[in-house]
């Protein structure tokens, strides 16, 4: 068994044999020569292509994870705090070094590999949308960020323009709203602002119909009296807002080009039509669900381990005469974002899936528990339809209830 204590810079190696001996110890640098020399050392230690040794490391990223993955051997992603529990096993004293974390990580695999999962044999394409995915849905998470910075800034020195947006759709991150912050950035600003001025921005804004309505609408909002700061501090904060609109059109341009990027990849795969034949499921959604679930069938031994995996699925907290089922807090968030999104969606598409969601309020769930059942279900059905290749069906999946 291999354990790889990784760095920045360079890595730790250690190999162990059965009886958890150490068979070859090393420190290689991140380059083409140390990734050789590590083959060497497990070419030494008895790898080869019929049986090769198992590597356990701490991160399922970067570039020698990719190296070895391209070896065809089974890599094991452990989490450094379950790594930091191991430990304590080997060590009451508290010490701690580089090697020492390598010897653990091949004695993990060597004691408890049957409990730890290698990482998913997953298609290129898969992973390629993983990257455009996750960077899309980054994105969107900064995006939110900044504009929630924005508007607590905006309320606490420029209301008007909070009134402005909120009259047309309330989203500091439309067009719309960026060209009317850039075009008057205080209270200062739009007061000299003029109609004129307006409906240009509304045009390079895309607005087509009702220019010169919209224009006065936000004219008379914008020029309405106000609670004021110094001049000043008005102006310094106009600065600081203009750049936080920039980081928000930043943010914004960055999601546009992903999602094309993201969907562009997604239709590609085999499994799109399958994908989004769900109710509520398009082209983001679905590249989502896809870059965390991936097309390795293997990875998830039944239904159950995947609803598990999205937090879909109740946890139970047994001890003594105390037996609680709650929701689980351990999973994986961004599978789970997606659960919300598509429960949403479902919910206008599907009468199944708007029964199911009603019958679970009925009975006494909450909206976040109706909805994370509703997801159970939606995921049971997804990875039977991938399992048999097969499109979703309504009525196999909410048969109808017997009158």
């Amino acid at each position: 068994m291999c354990g790889i204590d990784w760095a920045e810079s360079h890595h730790d190696i250690a190999i162990v044999d059965e009886n958890g001996d150490l068979v070859a110890k090393r420190r290689i640098p991140e380059s083409v020569e140390g990734f050789q020399e590590l083959l060497a050392m497990l070419a030494e230690a008895g790898d080869s292509d019929e049986d090769p040794i198992p590597v356990a490391i701490e991160t399922p990223r970067g570039l020698l994870v990719a190296a070895l993955r391209a070896t065809g051997r089974k890599i094991y992603p452990i989490n450094p705090m379950a790594v930091a529990r191991y430990r304590e096993r080997y060590s009451a004293s508290g010490k701690k070094s580089d090697h020492a974390d390598a010897v653990v990580l091949a004695n993990i695999l060597r004691t408890d590999r049957h409990v730890h999962r290698p990482m998913p044999d997953d298609t290129e394409l898969t992973r390629s949308i993983k990257v455009l995915a996750r960077a899309c849905q980054d994105a969107t998470w900064r995006r939110t960020r900044a504009q929630n910075e924005l508007r607590s800034l905006l309320r606490e020195y420029y209301p008007a323009m909070l009134q402005a947006a909120a009259n047309r759709s309330g989203n500091l991150a439309t067009p719309l709203t960026r060209e009317l912050l850039k075009l008057a950035p205080t209270p200062a600003d739009a007061l000299k602002v003029t109609k004129a001025r307006i409906a240009a921005a509304l045009r390079r804004a895309g607005r087509l119909r009702h220019i010169e309505d919209v224009a006065a609408e936000l004219h008379t909002i914008l020029s309405r009296p106000h609670l004021r700061h110094d001049p000043m501090v008005e102006q310094a904060m106009g600065v600081q807002a203009l750049r936080l609109l920039a980081t928000l059109a930043t943010e914004c341009a960055s999601i546009d080009e992903l999602s094309t990027a993201t969907a562009g990849a997604f239709r590609q795969h085999p499994d799109y039509e399958i994908i989004t034949s769900f109710p509520g499921i398009a082209d983001q959604a679905g590249a989502r669900l896809l870059a965390e679930i991936g097309d390795d069938r293997t990875r998830f031994a039944d239904a159950r381990a995947l609803k598990a995996f999205a937090g879909a699925a109740p946890v139970t907290r047994a001890s003594g005469r105390s037996r609680i089922v709650t929701h689980r807090r351990i999973k994986n968030d961004r599978l789970a974002a997606v659960g919300f999104t598509w429960g949403l969606s479902a919910l206008n598409q599907s009468p199944g899936a708007r029964a199911h969601y009603d019958r679970r309020r009925t009975t006494g769930d909450g909206h976040a528990a109706a909805f994370r059942n509703l997801f159970n279900r939606f995921l049971g059905c997804l990875h039977h339809c991938l399992q048999e290749q097969q499109r979703y069906d309504e009525t196999t999946a909410f048969p109808p209830t017997p009158a």
